[in-house]
């Protein structure tokens, strides 16, 4: 329990420092919501002033600050100027949609990354995994918005799946299994860019932990028993690399939400990534401060899930914080 309420501690420092920080930003940056109004001839600086005190625009940024505090108490995250309504619908609904787009690549990456980082360590030096390591090699020099362009080309030309969006136009009027073919088909791309990028660099690290734990003395022993390499493999090798592999696990979940972001503007997602785009240059700063807040809080839980599945196979570490 001591390990877990550390690591609550540490991340809600972490958040308190990450809204601190976005506001002490957005206020260096030059302008506001209402700055554009000051162009405007037929709008007098009399009705932007009061707009602007209105709103809180004209007070002390540490006012602002506390201001937005209790409104986060309240469940409220501030108020939106461009939508003029609270901020926090405004994030649940995209932060769903991002999680949904993030979720399903993390596990569908995963998934193919293991059994095929595996399966490289397993043929080290063959032609097999030579090939693996130069497509491996070809990803990670491809940009991740040069793939999301060239699928989004491929998606247009051939009219195989959805160009863009979450759902169909008659989306309301289909039955259940309709739905979710329809959100399964626009997915499809955004999750093929994600699991794309992501793929090189986790069957890399797959494979060389499982090279390390191949390599190692009880591993030796082990094959010297006669034990099949299947079991090998998966029995003890496996387990051995776990520890690099789940801390590896915290690790992608940053690289992922940065990429889903791009992804999301790229594919029409309605996700964080758009929301967060309009924001900024609305100078909304209450939506960007809510975006960035639960884009963190979406990191802290990825690293939060995997300090508790290093705690929990890893007994030197519950040994240290007993």
């Amino acid at each position: 329990m001591r390990f877990l309420a550390r690591r609550l501690l540490h991340g809600l420092s972490l958040l308190a420092g990450v809204s601190v920080l976005s506001f002490l930003l957005f206020d260096l940056a030059p302008g506001d919501f209402f700055a554009e109004m000051r162009l405007n001839p037929q709008i007098s600086p009399e009705t932007v002033a009061t707009l602007r005190a209105q709103y809180g625009l004209d007070r002390a940024l540490p006012v602002r600050y506390f201001r937005w505090l209790r409104s986060v108490a309240k469940g409220e995250f501030g108020y939106s100027f461009a939508y003029n309504s609270p901020a926090a619908p405004l994030l649940s609904v995209r932060a769903r949609n991002t999680l949904l787009l993030s979720g399903t690549a993390t596990a569908l990456a995963w998934l193919i990354a293991i059994p095929l980082g595996i399966w490289s360590a397993a043929r080290q030096g063959r032609w097999t995994d030579r090939a693996a390591s130069a497509g491996t090699s070809f990803l990670l020099a491809l940009p991740d918005l040069v793939l999301a362009l060239a699928l989004l080309w491929f998606a247009v030309r051939t009219g195989l799946l959805p160009a863009g969006g979450m759902v169909s136009l008659g989306f309301d009027e289909l039955n259940l299994w309709g739905k979710v073919k329809d959100l399964a088909a626009h997915l499809a791309l955004p999750v093929a860019v994600l699991v794309l990028a992501m793929l090189p660099v986790l069957i890399r690290h797959v494979r060389s932990a499982m090279t390390d734990a191949l390599a190692s003395p009880f591993m030796l022993a082990a094959k010297a028993r006669g034990i099949p390499r299947r079991r090998l493999l998966f029995f003890y090798a496996l387990p051995a690399a776990s520890n690099s592999l789940i801390s590896l696990f915290g690790l992608s979940i940053s690289g992922l939400l940065s990429a889903s972001l791009l992804v999301e503007v790229v594919m029409s997602w309605p996700g964080l990534g758009p929301l967060l785009l309009e924001a900024v240059l609305a100078r909304d700063i209450y939506v960007v401060v809510g975006a960035v807040m639960v884009s963190t809080v979406f990191l802290l839980a990825g690293n939060l899930l995997a300090d508790v599945l290093l705690y929990a196979s890893d007994p030197r570490i519950r040994m240290g914080n007993s």
